[in-house]
């Protein structure tokens, strides 16, 4: 499973695959309550190329702390589909918050570009 960035601006043109990217080609979905309370929390790096993913069953306000997480990452808050929020997290020091019903982390500058409004889309 791979997780695709289509951006809005690009218009009609993400229909015919224009302006979309691959953002990740290695998504580890955080599917238990234990995965999900571990996050990234004592990894010691986020391979390129690599996810973690957070589904849940409504959108709802989640909230990301980088307690015990070594390393930046990207943040992105995606509720149907539609990002809501982009942020990049600091080690130890940053807490973020968006409505989501998807939540995924990335190493530090994989999402750079993708903008609130825009599609992120799972695909085989």
């Amino acid at each position: 499973m791979q997780l695709v960035h289509e951006p809005v601006s690009g218009g009609d043109s993400t229909d015919e695959g224009g302006d979309r990217r691959v953002l990740a080609t290695d998504v580890d979905l955080a599917d238990s309550l234990v995965t999900q309370t571990r996050g990234l929390m004592f990894r010691r790096s986020l391979p390129d190329g690599a996810a973690l993913a957070f589904r849940f069953d409504s959108v709802a306000v989640r909230d990301v702390h980088m307690l015990f997480v070594f390393f930046p990452i990207d943040a992105v808050w995606i509720a149907d589909g539609v990002v809501q929020r982009v942020e990049r997290l600091r080690p130890w020091l940053s807490f973020a918050r968006a409505e989501c019903d998807l939540l995924v982390e990335l190493p530090a500058g994989a999402a750079d570009g993708v903008e609130e409004g825009d599609r992120v889309v799972f695909e085989s």
